[in-house]
């Protein structure tokens, strides 16, 4: 694996957070921390698309009387279309 070096800045939060992890001894210094725990933030996330596109295969492998009503199609965009209006406005 080849390593990018990156110089960021971080909350007072954020920083104290990843100094903890290492004097807890976690992680040997704050870049393995940082990095550590985006790799966890990263299966997590995978963890969870995996699981939303599970559900959705399985939603849609059902038959289509069994398929819930969602309401008209318009309710489903209301809030989009909210939005957008909202922002046509702010220019």
């Amino acid at each position: 694996m080849s390593v990018q070096k990156q110089s960021v800045s971080f909350t007072e939060t954020a920083y104290t957070f990843a100094r903890e992890l290492v004097e807890a001894g976690e992680y040997p210094n704050v870049s393995a921390a940082v990095s550590g725990e985006l790799a966890k933030a990263k299966a997590e996330r995978d963890r969870e698309q995996s699981l939303l596109e599970a559900e959705l295969k399985r939603r849609m492998a059902l038959p289509l009387d069994q398929w819930e009503p969602v309401g008209k199609a318009t309710d489903v965009t209301a809030g989009a279309r909210a939005h957008l209006a909202a922002m046509a406005q702010k220019t």
